[in-house]
């Protein structure tokens, strides 16, 4: 016997209401704002967090790794890291660095274990692998701007552009993916695995792509007229960017919803941490900052 459930006019408008309030609802209570963790260092950069919400960032002209705990704990995690700069969780639970010293990425295991992954592009040295998502599949996409570096003997490119790349899990030989942007820097892909952003900061664009199943790129969307240094998203799908001005939330289809001010020179990365997700965590300059947000990251 098959039963026919049906729904009213008035429950099918409440549905809809649920809906679109809980897109539209408040990220932040309106008396909330970033706040000052700490000033001590050079320059911060890499926001990343581990399944348990701890937080970890460089520090990249100390070449240093910090961890910031959910008990609200700052500590020295590595020193010795390759000039790492963006970095990402797998599900492993290593930490993926773009380790730009000698234009690397590595895999930092918790116990601190350091596995060299990626050392060239056909024989050449990238340029500085510079912010980085891994995949479901372990496999790594990474952008590769060419910034000049003090700490570098080189001084011009022994590439041919600055491109957004793929590397497959187990190999050694990464693939161009995004070959068309001025200068790729931050990058997230979406949760389900299905889509990519990448920002474009001296076109001051970001993009979206559809990921395919080999990993490669297709269907590239402006999502938006703003690069970006580092980026995340959170679980309404909205997605954060970073500039001079601070934090810019867009929705899903790109609209902007809100400016989150950091009264520093410049703001770089951010992540979701804490115990429920729910800590918005900002890396700014010589800082790092934290807020208590409404909604939850997706790393």
């Amino acid at each position: 016997m098959k039963t026919i459930y049906t729904l009213t006019a008035s429950a099918l408008l409440l549905i809809g209401s649920i809906r679109v309030n809980a897109q539209d609802a408040p990220l932040f209570d309106a008396a909330a704002t970033p706040q000052l963790i700490s000033k001590q260092f050079s320059f911060t950069e890499g926001a990343s967090t581990d399944k348990k919400g701890n937080i970890f960032f460089t520090d990249q002209p100390n070449d240093k790794i910090w961890e910031y705990d959910t008990d609200g704990k700052l500590s020295l995690f590595m020193d010795g890291t390759g000039r790492s700069n963006g970095m990402y969780f797998d599900k492993k639970g290593n930490l993926i660095t773009c380790a730009d010293q000698k234009g690397e990425l590595w895999s930092i295991s918790p116990k601190k274990a350091v596995t060299v992954l990626l050392t060239n592009y056909q024989g050449h040295t990238l340029n500085g692998p510079n912010d980085v998502w891994v995949d479901d599949n372990g496999g790594i996409y990474f952008t590769d701007p060419y910034y000049q570096r003090d700490y570098w003997t080189r001084k011009k490119s022994d590439l041919d552009g600055e491109k957004v790349y793929y590397l497959p899990k187990g190999t050694k030989a990464p693939i161009i993916v995004a070959a068309d942007l001025k200068r790729p820097n931050g990058i997230v892909g979406t949760p389900d695995g299905k889509n990519l952003f990448v920002a474009d900061i001296d076109g001051n664009k970001t993009f979206k792509y559809t990921i395919n199943k080999d990993g490669s790129l297709s269907d590239k969307t402006l999502f938006t007229d703003q690069g970006s240094d580092g980026m995340t998203l959170d679980e309404r799908g909205d997605v954060y960017l970073t500039s001079k001005a601070g934090v810019t939330v867009y929705g899903p289809d790109g609209k902007k919803i809100t400016l989150i001010p950091i009264n520093e020179p410049w703001t770089a990365n951010l992540c979701f941490g804490g115990k429920n997700k729910d800590i918005l965590f900002i890396t700014a300059s010589k800082a790092i900052y934290t807020m208590q947000m409404k909604v939850k990251g997706v790393e």
